[in-house]
């Protein structure tokens, strides 16, 4: 079956965000850093965030939790706009290589509804999608849950089997395959064009 839609994640994949960017310097210190991003807030709690708990709702619950960490905590969103470094420059440029084909283009992110639209706001490169962007935070879905990518296959009425879906995270690349997907997993090392051309993508 022909491919006629491509599917994007962001994070990892065309935005390069990660919280060590502001604590590596807030901490000056690697281990006590790596404790706190692995200990305390840790990526499952960040995940409810995307999910679409509040920012303040995540932070309160985390102080409760952990009150001796309540000034790093604070930290996290207060500077959440310097972890997101910048744009993953060889992967918008395949992007922006595709904006001239008649593939159609889509988002399908786990992102909080209230830190994305800085993003978007940011990187003008997010026009390209035309708003046809699945986020988790306004969804109240997050992947690798099999719904979100069956909401978006309903509401763009498009299929899974002549679609690509492309994400830097291996559940959720098994979660695509399983529905139908082809799939693209990116690592540092991906060559996405060359990935993508082997599926059958034409530029």
């Amino acid at each position: 079956m022909a491919i006629k839609n491509i599917i994007f994640d962001f994070g990892g994949v065309l935005m390069d965000w990660n919280p060590r960017y502001f604590f590596r310097t807030h901490f000056n210190d690697d281990e006590k850093m790596e404790y706190f991003l692995t200990q305390v807030a840790h990526n499952e709690w960040n995940a409810e965030q995307d999910r679409g708990r509040t920012l303040k709702e995540g932070t309160e619950f985390l102080v409760a939790q952990h009150p001796e960490w309540e000034a790093e905590i604070r930290a996290y969103y207060d500077n959440w706009t310097t972890m997101l470094r910048a744009d993953i420059p060889q992967n918008v440029e395949v992007l922006r290589k595709l904006k001239h084909t008649d593939y159609q283009l889509f988002g399908l992110t786990n992102w909080s509804n209230e830190t994305f639209p800085y993003a978007l706001e940011n990187y003008d490169f997010f026009k390209i999608f035309d708003g046809k962007i699945v986020v988790s935070g306004d969804e109240k879905l997050i992947k690798p849950d099999p719904k979100i990518w069956e909401l978006l296959l309903s509401r763009y009425n498009i299929s899974a089997e002549e679609s690509v879906f492309i994400d830097d995270n291996e559940a959720n690349i098994a979660a695509a395959k399983a529905l139908g997907f082809l799939t693209v997993h990116i690592k540092p090392e991906t060559d996405l064009e060359s990935e993508l051309k082997k599926l059958g993508v034409r530029f």
